[in-house]
């Protein structure tokens, strides 16, 4: 059977884009453009995946998501015009397991889906929920990571970088973006300070296993994670 994907937009033009893309992609897709609408639909009915706008009528999409997690870790891909620190950080906290900014390419959030579903299929649950990785464990509700059973000592940048990095495993970040998801996107941070945050997770993390080397550079780029597990 082929997987479903409920798109919850309220926009038509943008909701039938991300259906035909979704059906070339071998999906089957059911849109929904009012966010109460679409809870009671996902009460009724088992979908793979949910793509959920962030603004909706009736009920909007961190509501939705977090009504939604109380009853079931589908995975959820957030989609928004909404760019601001506080809205990309509580999409995720509330256990989405992505998150696109629009405009995005529909291309790229297939292969997010895929990717996505992927590990969903191998039994593994949300990745910001409770990681892909073996050895990482995210705990977001107490805003803490655990690594072979030990609780790392994070401070807040460190904790939104590793667990991105452990959520999106090798995928390359530029510093940029990683300084953007510790949100010190200010004028007078410069990208320096991610080499430093990095440096400093790489300690914590081998003072608990002297042969984990999972946070990897990537020249001229940035860097990447992958523990190998």
């Amino acid at each position: 059977m082929k997987e479903t994907l409920l798109i919850v937009e309220d926009e038509t033009d943008l909701a039938k884009l991300i259906a035909d893309y979704a059906k070339a992609s071998d999906f089957d897709a059911v849109i929904c453009g009012n966010g109460a609408e679409a809870l009671t639909l996902l009460r009724e009915k088992k979908f793979s995946m949910v793509i959920l706008d962030l603004m909706l009528p009736g009920l909007d999409g961190l509501n939705l998501c977090r009504e939604f997690r109380q009853f079931s870790d589908t995975p959820i891909i957030m989609v928004t015009a909404k760019v601001e620190e506080i809205d990309r950080l509580l999409g995720l906290e509330i256990g989405a397991d992505d998150y696109l900014c629009k405009p995005f390419s529909p291309r790229e959030l297939m292969a997010r889906c895929k990717t996505i579903l992927k590990r969903s299929r191998k039994g593994t649950s949300s990745p910001l929920l409770d990681s892909e990785s073996t050895a990482f464990q995210i705990k977001v509700a107490a805003q803490q990571i655990v690594f072979r059973r030990q609780i790392l000592e994070l401070t807040r940048s460190e904790y939104l970088i590793l667990s991105y990095l452990i959520a999106h495993p090798g995928r390359v970040f530029s510093r940029a973006q990683l300084l953007d998801i510790a949100g010190e996107d200010k004028l007078d941070v410069t990208e320096r300070a991610v080499d430093s945050h990095i440096k400093n997770l790489r300690k914590k993390i081998l003072a608990i296993d002297e042969h984990a080397q999972v946070i990897h550079s990537v020249y001229g780029l940035g860097y990447r994670f992958d523990d190998g597990e």
